[in-house]
C-alpha cells in the first residue's frame, strides 16, 4: 500500500514528500536531528488519530506521534508523524484541583490558567514543552522535590489503541496501561487527552544569582551545603555556562514552594559569594516558573546527555566543577531527593529515584565531534558515580529506554507493548522494545 494512498484513507490534513511545507511539518525540536518520515499528519481531533493507526495497521508502517518535537532521536525512517497542535483543549476544574487538556497543549498554557487560581501543575523549567510527551516520560522539574513525578499526578488517560479504537483508562478501567503510561513513555497508546491534579501555590519564591567561573568552586560548595538539608519546597540547580564569545559563569537557580520571606531565609547564604553578575530572585507565580531558567523557547540544534550521580565526590568536583565547561553550553546538576526518592502505593512505571543528584550537559554540534568526545571523556573520568540509570526524559538519540527503568519495570513494560501493539504500529521516540 503506498504511501498517496493515506490520503484518501484518512481526513486529516497529510504531507508528503516534496509537498509545501512538509520539512518544516517534519522537522524536531532539535534542528540538529534528521527525521525521515514518510508522511506528516496534523490531526484536529481523535478520530484523525484513530484513522491513522487504522491505515498504518493495514499497510504495515509505524505511527509516532511528536506534539511539540521535543525528545525526537530521528530514528524513524518511514513512519507517519502525527502532529497534534490542534488538540489544544485546556480546563480547569479549581474546586476539584483537575486540569483537562488535550495533547497539544504546552505547560505555560497550563501554568498561566491555573494560577488564576492559585494552583499548579509539576510542570518543567520550559514552558514551550507539551504536557503529554513530558508526562509519559515521568516529568520531573521545580516541584517534584515536594509532590513527585508528574506521571503520578494523572487521574486519566483519553487514548487511542494501536488498533484505532478509542478509550478512557484509569486505575480502575486498565490498571495495567494505565501503570504502563504514567512514566514508562508513549509506546502503548497514542494519548489525546490527560486529566491530572493540580497542587495549591498561593506564593513561590525563585530565581538565579550568577557570578564569574571564578567563584565555581564556591557556587559548588554553597550548593551543596543547601542540596544536602533542603526541605522538599526548595529545589535548586547549579549551572555552569560557556555561551560562545561571552565569558564562563556559573549560576545557582532555586525554586520555593512558600512563603517569599521563608524562601530568602532559606536562600540567604546565596549573598555570602561576592562579585553577583545577575540577581532575579522574587516572588513569582506558577505560570512564571520559566523565567528562573529562561531556557530557549525557539527550536534550535544542541547534543545532550544525562546522567544520574551517586554522590559528589572529588572525581565530580575535579570533573565537572574544576574543569572547563568548554566546548560544552552547560554543566548542570539538579538536586533530587524528597518525594523523588519515595515510592508510593499506585504509582506509575517511573520508580522512584536513589539517586541524589541529576546531571545534564548540552552542547552544540561540531565538524570535529569535540562535544560528543568530551560528553565521553566526563562520562568515564566520573566512572562508578555516575549509575547508569537516568530518566526517560533526559534519553538522547543513540541512548535505549532500557537506561530508564530497572529490569523488572522494563520486562513487564515490554510484556504490555507486546499485548497491547504486538505488530509495533506505535512507536515512541525511545521504544521499549529498543
Amino acid at each position: 500500500m503506498g504511501i498517496e494512498e493515506l490520503r484518501s484513507a484518512i481526513r486529516a490534513s497529510v504531507l508528503l514528500p516534496g509537498d509545501a511545507g512538509f520539512e518544516q511539518a517534519a522537522r524536531p525540536w532539535n534542528v540538529a536531528v534528521a527525521q525521515s518520515v514518510a508522511a506528516v499528519v496534523e490531526v484536529a481531533d481523535a478520530q484523525d488519530v484513530a484513522d491513522v493507526l487504522q491505515y498504518a495497521g493495514r499497510a504495515g508502517r509505524q505511527v509516532v506521534t511528536q506534539p511539540t518535537g521535543h525528545g525526537a532521536t530521528g530514528d524513524i525512517d518511514n513512519a507517519i508523524l502525527v502532529r497534534t497542535g490542534a488538540l489544544n483543549h485546556l480546563e480547569i476544574d479549581a474546586e476539584r484541583r483537575v486540569a483537562r487538556v488535550g495533547t497539544g497543549v504546552q505547560w505555560g498554557a497550563v501554568q498561566t490558567a491555573a494560577a488564576a487560581h492559585g494552583l499548579t501543575g509539576l510542570a518543567g523549567s520550559n514552558p514551550v514543552v507539551g504536557v503529554t510527551g513530558y508526562t509519559l516520560g515521568g516529568g520531573f522539574g521545580w516541584f517534584a522535590r515536594k509532590y513527585g513525578w508528574a506521571a503520578n499526578a494523572v487521574r486519566a488517560f483519553e487514548i487511542v489503541d494501536a488498533t484505532g479504537r478509542r478509550g478512557r483508562v484509569t486505575s480502575d478501567t486498565d490498571p495495567e496501561l494505565f501503570w504502563a503510561l504514567r512514566g514508562g513513555g508513549g509506546d502503548f497508546a497514542i494519548v489525546t487527552e490527560i486529566e491530572f491534579d493540580l497542587f495549591p501555590l498561593p506564593q513561590l519564591y525563585g530565581g538565579r544569582v550568577m557570578w564569574s567561573a571564578e567563584r565555581t568552586r564556591e557556587a559548588f560548595d554553597l550548593f551543596t551545603e543547601l542540596t544536602t538539608d533542603a526541605p522538599p519546597e526548595l529545589s535548586v540547580w547549579l549551572q555552569r555556562y560557556q555561551i560562545p564569545g561571552l565569558a564562563p559563569t556559573v549560576a545557582l537557580d532555586f525554586a520555593y514552594l512558600g512563603d517569599p520571606s521563608e524562601g530568602r531565609e532559606l536562600t540567604r547564604s546565596l549573598d555570602t559569594i561576592d562579585g553577583v553578575l545577575a540577581d532575579t530572585r522574587g516572588a513569582l507565580t506558577p505560570a512564571e516558573i520559566g523565567k528562573i531558567t529562561a531556557e530557549p523557547t525557539d527550536p534550535s540544534p544542541s547534543l545532550s546527555r544525562g546522567e544520574l550521580l551517586s554522590d559528589l565526590g572529588d572525581a565530580v568536583v575535579k570533573t565537572l566543577i574544576d574543569a572547563p565547561t568548554a566546548p560544552l553550553l552547560n554543566i548542570q546538576i539538579r538536586g533530587l531527593g524528597g518525594a523523588l526518592a519515595q515510592t508510593r502505593p499506585g504509582d506509575g512505571a517511573r520508580g522512584a529515584v536513589s539517586e541524589p543528584y541529576a546531571l545534564y550537559l548540552l552542547g552544540l554540534p561540531d565538524p570535529g565531534n569535540a562535544v560528543r568526545a568530551r560528553f565521553g571523556q566526563i562520562i568515564d573520568a566520573l566512572g562508578p558515580h555516575t549509575t547508569g540509570a537516568k530518566p526517560y526524559t533526559f534519553l538522547a538519540p543513540g541512548e535505549s529506554a532500557a537506561a530508564a527503568f530497572d529490569p523488572e519495570t522494563l520486562a513487564r513494560l515490554r510484556n504490555i507493548k507486546q499485548d497491547r501493539d504486538p505488530h509495533g504500529v506505535i512507536r515512541a521516540n525511545f521504544p521499549v522494545q529498543g
